[in-house]
């Protein structure tokens, strides 16, 4: 503990220059000096000091190394997200193309569908022949000449079958005529189907 004497007590000092009335006061410590003391207080205060600097020295260099590692990654991920919507561009543009090819051919209706489905059926049926076949868009006209003494018969086998073939779905008799000057009876016939598919 540090003591201070504020008290003075007078002194006389012999000779003329004069007297003093009062003395200077006097320092007395019972422990370390005070000016080692606040050294002391002063450099720990200055090493705590220190210390929470270079903490928050380090805290920023990892905070300065993260962000730089973030922009890094956001980076990568833009050129990622690029490639991305380039594709994504690229796909959407042919499904567009696949479409409207898919659509054409769906609604393509050309003479190979129309044929096959005639002579399968024309096939299927006894004593009939076809003279002409014309393809008017929705409806096809079908003439023709079924021989013999069943040839009625097998003119309503045709349109049977013509129904029951998918590719037309109303069949219609046109026009018969029988002629009976030949040896072999003929039995002339024109019919009009309608199309499923226009």
């Amino acid at each position: 503990m540090i003591r201070i004497n504020l008290l003075a007590t007078a002194k006389t000092k012999k000779g003329k220059k004069g007297r003093r009335w009062f003395a200077m006061p006097q320092l007395t410590t019972d422990g370390p000096s005070p000016l080692i003391a606040g050294l002391a207080i002063t450099v720990f205060a200055g090493a705590g000091l220190y210390l929470y600097h270079m903490k928050l020295a380090a805290t920023h260099e990892d905070l300065q190394r993260q962000l730089a590692e973030a922009n890094k990654s956001i980076a990568s991920m833009t050129k990622v997200k690029q490639a991305y919507l380039e594709r994504q561009k690229n796909y959407d543009a042919f499904k567009r193309r696949y479409d409207i090819i898919d659509q054409l051919r769906a609604g393509q209706a050309g003479p190979v569908p129309l044929l096959s489905s005639v002579r399968e059926t024309v096939g299927q049926t006894d004593g009939v022949w076809l003279l002409n076949l014309r393809d008017d868009g929705a409806t096809v006209a079908l003439d023709g000449v079924a021989l013999g003494p069943n040839a009625p018969n097998a003119v309503a086998n045709l349109i049977t079958n013509l129904r029951h073939s998918g590719y037309f779905k109303n069949v219609e008799l046109k026009d018969t005529v029988q002629d009976d000057n030949v040896k072999i009876q003929t039995f002339s016939f024109s019919l009009v189907c309608e199309k499923t598919k226009a």
